[in-house]
């Protein structure tokens, strides 16, 4: 099946997924951003911010990062999308997330400073030559999303100034803050969930759900799109959520609903062949009978005997 942060990964990165989640969050629901539009970045950012550091490069790996050009106003706007997959809560997440978005914006200028030196004559000198980015150069903006696989409500931070201590409110004001962007399951209401355009909200629905047998059944039964799911996208929830969902070779469309069924059926089938098997256990031990004895005693089928015999 795959590891769950690959699977998660792979999944995120289909350009479909990608600007479904990012209209959602960003436009609530509105197809504002084209799939097409968007474009691969490198998720390995490097950069020595400002001159050396005492570590030597920093160097920070990305779940998915895309530039993305919309038009506004007339004007063609740039910005970098990027999100971050968590199968656990990350109670450190709003230090993790801006230090992704700092590197980046690092890496912006020293790409800058490296493309001002190979212009011949036009090399930065004064105060632009100190950083290597001139007065004219603009950094592209980065929004940094968060999600969160897990069933549990998020319990940690949302923000920077969360994390600390107590501390003097006076002198908060002049410690910069940083807010999580963030998307939970447990958070995504019903109306929230209808404006994704993808399969994506079958997955935020069915984790959402999974700790609730009854609610996820009530939920599977009265929703007739999990009837024909893709096969990844139902490999990538049996992996989140780890259900147990037999999955065939040959299968392209899985339905969940008769899935789920199943798997409570063998699960009542293999409850009740414990309790036989209990009952085998206790005639051999009180009353002194061989597995066979008991098990006619109890009157078992001689077509089924022997899988009991397996199981004493």
């Amino acid at each position: 099946m795959g590891k769950p942060d690959a699977v998660t990964k792979e999944y995120v990165s289909r350009s479909d997924i990608f600007a479904d989640i990012f209209n959602n969050y960003l436009y609530g629901g509105r197809q504002v951003i084209d799939p097409s539009h968007l474009k691969e970045r490198d998720i390995t950012e490097i950069a020595l911010p400002f001159g050396t550091i005492s570590e030597g490069t920093v160097q920070k790996y990305r779940d998915v990062l895309k530039i993305l050009q919309i038009m506004e106003d007339e004007n063609a706007v740039y910005i970098l999308l990027g999100t971050e997959l968590q199968m656990k809560i990350h109670y450190a997440m709003p230090v993790k997330s801006m230090l992704y978005d700092s590197v980046n914006y690092a890496e912006q200028i020293s790409t800058a400073a490296r493309e001002h030196r190979k212009e011949k004559g036009k090399l930065l000198s004064g105060d632009e030559y100190l950083s290597g980015f001139s007065k004219k150069d603009k950094l592209i903006p980065v929004i940094t999303l968060t999600i969160y696989f897990g069933s549990k409500k998020w319990d940690g931070p949302m923000r920077l100034h969360e994390m600390f201590a107590q501390s003097s409110q006076s002198l908060m004001r002049f410690i910069p803050d940083y807010k999580i962007n963030l998307i939970t399951p447990a958070g995504l209401s019903e109306e929230d969930l209808e404006k994704y355009h993808t399969e994506f909200r079958m997955v935020m629905k069915f984790i959402k759900y999974s700790d609730d047998k009854d609610a996820l059944q009530k939920m599977l039964d009265s929703d007739e799109t999990f009837k024909t799911v893709s096969r990844e996208t139902a490999n990538l929830i049996n992996i989140v959520t780890n259900s147990g969902i037999e999955i065939k070779e040959n299968e392209e469309v899985i339905d969940m609903c008769k899935a789920i069924k199943e798997i409570k059926e063998e699960g009542r089938e293999e409850g009740r062949a414990e309790t036989i098997v209990d009952s085998i256990h206790k005639l051999m031990r009180t009353m002194k009978l061989t597995a066979q004895q008991a098990m006619e005693a109890l009157e078992i089928p001689p077509a089924d005997q022997q899988r009991y015999l397996t199981m004493l």
